[in-house]
């Protein structure tokens, strides 16, 4: 069976990285990109960005994201964007800005090249646009036909940032492994619908050990607002590696259970990687993992102060019958679910989800242990 994976065109990573945007598009011999950014990223980045640009030439036009990535977003961008006669696209924001910025270029019918400015996904390498509505509800997956055709990692931008954001982008990419190989066990397809390459499957394998190395490290040097080769490798990880890895390895529980956490409204607007994180645990703990390792990657979570319980999403009361039924019916029906061997069932993730917390729940009242 012919087996797939997706790269991004170009990667380029490192301190100083978006002064050489123009260059890139030069390189691509693009000269009229249309770039989406939010408003405080307009402010605060965007001039130095535009000069940038302007010593190679380009004069860029930018538009502002408006704050969720939904469809009727795109297509008001895409009226916005139209009489402009962009070449390309320019993604310079997080996540959902990304993703609105892939929608528009799907839009226009023309490249797109992301500038993450915060690291907190994997999203900047891949195809996949995920879709909100206004509550922040999941509400689908559509895709790019082919991969950006440059990603542009400005570490320096990333290490301003808030660390939390950091901490996301740790939280997201620590599931990779789990899920891959869940989705290889089980017989699934990655997201260009075939069975993963064993490349797709080592490259989660190494996002996971780089971030049980270098992540606390990582995560404390952006607390200090610091670039080092901590923040360098997890950078690279979270980013680069776990973006091809997710993306032509498969995903498994872990994502599947975003769409059944943001279906309840305390828990919708923590960040996807905050989700993903307890997600992890959520898996391991299904799959009936050794208690010492899932605790492992619980305390790598705690020491990055990602939530590891129900109520650090924001749940603080017991969920309800009721709201469990949603829960877990969200989480069943999203197609990542069915990469689970055995079979996921109702039972196992309600049992699943339980002793996450609990073990959760026990590590707050103990002081975080070395990972």
């Amino acid at each position: 069976m012919v087996k797939t994976m997706g790269f991004p065109g170009r990667y380029d990573q490192g301190p100083g990285a978006l002064q050489e945007l123009g260059r890139v598009l030069a390189d691509m011999g693009r000269s009229r990109p249309v770039v989406l950014c939010d408003e405080f990223v307009a402010e605060h980045l965007w001039p130095d960005v535009a000069r940038a640009l302007q010593a190679h030439g380009v004069e860029a036009t930018p538009i502002v994201f408006p704050g969720e990535c939904t469809r009727s977003a795109i297509a008001q961008l895409s009226e916005q964007a139209q009489p402009l006669a962009a070449d390309t696209v320019v993604a310079l924001g997080g996540g959902k800005t990304i993703d609105t910025a892939k929608g528009l270029s799907v839009s226009l019918g023309v490249p797109i090249i992301v500038c993450p400015t915060i690291a907190s996904s994997d999203a900047p390498t891949s195809r996949l646009i995920v879709l909100y509505d206004e509550s922040h509800k999941v509400v689908g997956v559509e895709y790019l036909k082919m991969n950006p055709s440059a990603v542009i990692v400005d570490t320096q931008v990333i290490a301003q940032a808030p660390a939390r954001f950091f901490a996301a982008g740790i939280g997201d990419a620590i599931s990779k492994k789990f899920e891959a190989h869940q989705c290889h066990a089980a017989d699934g397809n990655n997201s260009f619908g075939t069975p993963a390459l064993h490349t797709a499957l080592m490259l989660t394998d190494m996002v996971f050990e780089t971030l049980m190395q270098y992540g606390v490290a990582a995560y404390q040097a952006v607390c200090r607002n610091e670039v080092n080769d901590d923040v360098e490798r997890v950078v690279e990880g979270t980013v680069l590696i776990s973006g091809v890895g997710f993306e032509s390895g498969g995903l498994s529980l872990s994502h599947a259970l975003v769409r059944g956490l943001t279906s309840i409204p305390t828990m919708a607007a923590m960040l996807h990687g905050e989700l993903v994180a307890f997600g992890t645990l959520v898996q391991m703990a299904v799959e009936e993992r050794p208690l010492a390792e899932i605790r492992r990657v619980a305390h790598l979570l705690q020491a990055v102060k990602l939530p590891v319980t129900l109520a650090e999403l924001g749940q603080t009361q017991p969920l309800s019958a009721a709201e469990l039924d949603t829960l877990v019916g969200a989480t069943l029906s999203a197609a990542y679910a069915k990469n689970m061997q055995p079979a996921l069932t109702y039972e196992r993730l309600v049992r699943g989800l339980a002793a996450a917390d609990q073990l959760g729940a026990g590590l707050k009242s103990t002081k975080p242990a070395a990972v």
